[in-house]
């Protein structure tokens, strides 16, 4: 992957077969953090820690300030949001290369 303006960026939405422009950001934060499944017992061998094998948590955080292209945009993510649905997002830079 190329590197790209990191300033400005525009945040879209699965819909149908395409994307859909959603919302764009000036400042933003990313964080992404793993953790294992501990499953230490008062019978683990030794009184070992014990990790769950082949699993674990993983998620991802996106925060930012910008504006949302419009009220039906800001409405379509907080539904998402409230129902608790996993939605296909992309982004791309506003203004890359320059």
């Amino acid at each position: 992957m190329a590197a790209q303006r990191g300033k400005d960026l525009l945040i879209r939405i699965a819909s149908g077969s395409g994307f859909l422009a959603v919302a764009g950001l000036r400042a933003r934060q990313i964080a992404f953090n793993t953790e294992t499944v501990d499953v230490t017992n008062a019978d683990s061998a030794g009184r070992w820690r014990e990790l769950l094998a082949g699993a674990g948590v993983r998620r991802a955080a996106l925060s930012g300030s910008g504006v949302f292209r419009d009220e039906a945009s800001d409405a379509r993510l907080r539904q998402v949001f409230f129902d608790g649905a996993l939605e296909t997002y992309n982004s791309f830079a506003i203004n890359p290369g320059t």
